[in-house]
């Protein structure tokens, strides 16, 4: 039998197939090709494949099966791996992550006098929460984070990387899907010179961004709101100072002591341009004028931050709640922990957290993208 040479269009190794062949799978990663000679559909599925793939090299190459070291310059290098795919109809690749997927970012800040304690503690929390309590699988959240122990530089919450690690969190999703940003670092606001109504924006700091810049509310936005699709959901949990709207959602809710709330329309041509009709739901650490704080105060061990502690405190030992009484109840775990003066250091501040406990004045804030009963609608995930 007469046969040929053919790429496999998912890994791209050279194969002997027969001559009269329309499509062969592939032996090393059981993915089909279609030859273009079978009409326009098969190319289009090819077509698909090829471009789902450029993206699927992204996640490769952050978890690798093998490295290389350059003794030279103590660099390391990544090979990546060819993942199967299998023919999916409609035309639709198939996502290899599953139906839940989180990425997770913890910046402290190494060696700067604005370094943080608590935010590498917090993103190892939230990844077992997310897999003990709603069956994340482990394969499908990415964590970033400059712990000394990371080795990989893909894997460093640089603002390349967030913006990859976001891209690739959104890229795929479809109806039924729940995805999930934590992010425990700095947050700051920006003078905005292009809106009349909103003079700041919230934005979000890399571990580089004294060098590269900072990720503002808008560019958050156009990455992982407009583009989920409808029947999709996407939480986000932001522990960082004013980060009231920094996902700039159309809605936020403002809610009293006693629990009354009411929800502010924030939508303008900017935030709700393109939006394919997912819902997103933002929980953050403080209003757009508060600052959030680390502490052991509230674990009485480890520094964590009180918006991750709290939040995930709160779900773990009422399962079933809704947001309204989420919101209401990590306020006040908040309100009643005392904790030392955060912003000063020395010798006078340490005998002055000792002799006095000052309470914890940040609230907690969400927004969504659209309005929605908040003590009739269970928190999920």
């Amino acid at each position: 039998m007469a046969s040929r040479q053919h790429r496999c269009n998912q890994c791209g190794i050279l194969l002997m197939v027969p001559q009269e062949s329309q499509a062969f799978k592939c032996s090393i990663c059981n993915g089909i090709t279609y030859f273009q000679s079978t009409g326009p559909l098969n190319q289009a599925y090819n077509s698909l494949n090829h471009i789902a793939g450029l993206f699927r090299g992204f996640i490769n190459t952050i978890t690798p099966t093998s490295s290389v070291v350059n003794s030279n310059s103590g660099n390391y290098g990544y090979y990546l791996q060819p993942q199967s795919l299998r023919p999916s109809y409609p035309l639709i690749p198939p996502s290899p992550y599953g139906s839940k997927r989180a990425v997770l970012c913890g910046v402290c800040y190494h060696g700067r006098s604005y370094r943080l304690k608590g935010s590498i503690n917090d993103v190892k929390c939230m990844k077992y929460f997310l897999i003990k309590e709603f069956g994340f699988p482990s394969d499908s959240i990415l964590m970033l984070t400059d712990d000394k122990e990371e080795r990989n530089p893909l894997k460093i919450p640089t603002k390349y990387n967030i913006q990859m690690a976001l891209r690739w969190l959104i890229e795929g999703s479809k109806s039924g899907d729940s995805l999930v940003f934590h992010y425990s670092g700095h947050g700051t606001q920006e003078l905005n010179m292009n809106e009349i109504d909103d003079k700041y924006d919230n934005a979000i700091c890399p571990v580089d961004h004294e060098h590269k810049g900072k990720i503002l509310n808008g560019e958050i936005n156009a990455t992982i709101v407009r583009p989920l699709p409808f029947g999709a959901k996407l939480h986000a949990i932001i522990d960082a100072c004013h980060s009231g709207n920094v996902l700039d959602l159309s809605f936020v809710c403002k809610m009293n002591r006693e629990g009354y709330y009411k929800w502010e329309n924030h939508t303008s041509s900017r935030t709700d341009k393109g939006r394919k009709g997912g819902v997103a739901i933002c929980i953050s650490a403080c209003d757009d004028s508060q600052v959030s704080v680390d502490t052991s105060a509230l674990s009485g061990k480890e520094v964590t931050g009180a918006l991750t502690y709290s939040f995930i405190q709160t779900v773990q030992n009422e399962p079933g709640l809704s947001y309204g009484h989420l919101l209401n109840t990590m306020r006040s775990t908040i309100h009643g922990t005392k904790t030392g003066i955060v912003t000063l250091n020395g010798p006078i501040a340490s005998i002055l957290n000792r002799i006095l406990g000052l309470r914890i004045k940040q609230e907690p804030q969400l927004s969504s993208s659209e309005i929605f009963d908040m003590y009739k609608k269970q928190f999920i995930l």
